[in-house]
């Protein structure tokens, strides 16, 4: 992974922490994960347009991301109903880059390093840490199968949209459709679930969750380009640097409590991130 790469995928981190921060201030998270979804939707549908069709085999990579793009949604929609961002956040976060490490060792073959497997379980450790307090704090247990099917859902498009976009031999195209992709999943599944009060949502909300459609897909634009050049492990992994994003947006703007607890997972979190650039 080279020092471009490298600031690129942490620029990533940084927005990805600052969507889910948005959604996370609204009222009904579900009604905001769907605003989000049909504005990029439409806005990946525009950028597909200016390229080449995918070709037939690129679909079958297409479809998989769909659907494990909406399951992440779903999932990550209703945790947020159940616990704070700085719990969330972390298991959600946290869970994804060690399935991903287990399932590369058969279906990858990106070569990765014995300091930068020790970099991706210590960044792995932090970010458990971080949640820990969801039972120490006697916070809803409902938010943990809810976050841990948000990692799973993770893990499953990191893989799918590493691969897919290799196949592709086109990123922008390959997020573009796989945006589209969600929205046509994701659309009817919320529609069932909430009804049609979404499209009568004030301008306010709209505006608000378009932003955060925005930052969500520059930072998985760039975060498959840098899948296609470097590791997906890896990737995956450093991504996971968005919680201490999370963990600042959470403290200075939300006015989150910042405990020894918290910093010693932020210390590990720091300190993984280095040793997968050894």
């Amino acid at each position: 992974m080279t020092l471009f790469v490298f600031f690129a995928v942490l620029g990533a981190a940084f927005l990805h922490a600052t969507w889910n921060a948005l959604i996370k201030t609204g009222a009904d998270k579900m009604t905001g994960m769907m605003i989000l979804t049909l504005v990029q939707g439409g806005f990946g549908l525009v950028i597909a347009m200016t390229r080449d069709f995918p070709e037939a085999a690129v679909w079958w990579w297409l479809l998989g991301s769909g659907v494990f793009h909406s399951a992440y949604k779903l999932f990550l929609a209703y945790a947020y109903e159940h616990g704070d961002l700085s719990r969330v956040y972390p298991i959600a976060r946290g869970a994804a880059p060690m399935m991903v490490l287990g399932l590369s060792f058969w279906l990858l073959s990106d070569p990765i390093g014995g300091m930068e497997y020790l970099g991706i379980v210590i960044l792995g450790c932090g970010i458990l840490m971080m949640a820990r307090g969801v039972f120490s704090n006697a916070e809803s247990a409902r938010l943990v199968p809810l976050a841990l099917g948000s990692a799973m859902a993770t893990a499953g498009y990191s893989i799918v949209d590493g691969l897919g976009a290799r196949v592709s031999g086109d990123a922008v195209a390959y997020v573009a459709w796989l945006f589209v992709m969600d929205a046509v999943f994701f659309t009817p599944i919320c529609v069932a679930l909430k009804g049609r009060a979404v499209f009568t949502s004030d301008l306010r909300i709209w505006g608000l969750n378009s932003v955060a459609a925005f930052a969500s897909y520059g930072a998985y634009a760039v975060a498959v380009w840098a899948m296609t050049i470097a590791p997906i492990a890896l990737v995956t992994a450093l991504r996971e640097t968005s919680i201490l994003f999370a963990v600042l947006i959470g403290w200075l703007v939300f006015g989150d409590r910042m405990d020894r607890q918290k910093a010693v997972a932020a210390a590990l979190i720091v300190g993984g991130v280095v040793l997968t650039r050894l």
